[in-house]
């Protein structure tokens, strides 16, 4: 019984420490020193090296391989980086050409609309409410100027037709005057004529 015992203990032991083996393995068969990340080179250096009390001695092709490696990382990760950089001040560069047109743009809108609400006047930009109240006020002066002419005129010419009328009468009165008088001087003259006759006779 004993002997079962242990023959299963030894069993299960070497059958675990197998299958660690395979594991580490199959672990080193995934990592590479031509390819994956620089981690995995790294590691891949690290286990496949041999040791020595505290060191490692390690390939010099390895080494080699991995510096190489490492500045190729380096380079594309640099390469990146200006590209980028490109980038960004291309972008910078569109953002500041931006901000300039829209405050060209906003100058001109708001010339625009200054424009909009005032008008030239005599030379003088004038707001148009103001231009408004200007015109309507010339507006109502010439209004009441002209009913004031008009006022005045009927005044004028009805002033005018009674002095009319009044000469008319004057005239009318001074003719039937003449006439009378006319007639009392004829009157006259025929008693006259009367009386130089008498007298000669």
């Amino acid at each position: 019984m004993k002997f079962l015992t242990k023959v299963t203990v030894i069993l299960l032991v070497t059958f675990s420490f197998q299958t660690t083996i395979a594991q580490t393995d199959n672990d080193d068969e995934k990592l590479s020193l031509n390819s994956g990340t620089i981690d995995n080179q790294f590691e891949f250096v690290i286990r496949r090296s041999n040791s020595w009390q505290d060191y490692k001695t390690v390939k010099k092709t390895w080494l080699y391989a991995l510096k190489a490696h490492t500045l190729d990382s380096l380079k594309a990760v640099h390469k990146d980086l200006v590209d980028t950089q490109a980038i960004v001040d291309k972008q910078v560069d569109e953002i500041e050409s931006l901000k300039s047109n829209l405050s060209n743009t906003e100058s001109t809108l708001n010339a625009t609309n200054n424009e909009k609400d005032n008008i030239s006047l005599f030379g003088i930009q004038t707001n148009k409410a103001s231009y408004k109240v200007l015109m309507w006020s010339i507006i109502g002066g010439l209004l009441a100027f002209l009913l004031f002419f008009i006022y005045k005129f009927k005044g004028s010419n009805s002033a005018t037709r009674e002095a009319k009328h009044k000469l008319e009468e004057v005239e009318s009165e001074f003719e039937e005057h003449r006439r009378n008088a006319l007639e009392r001087e004829q009157k006259v003259r025929r008693q006259l004529q009367d009386e130089l006759n008498k007298q000669k006779s």
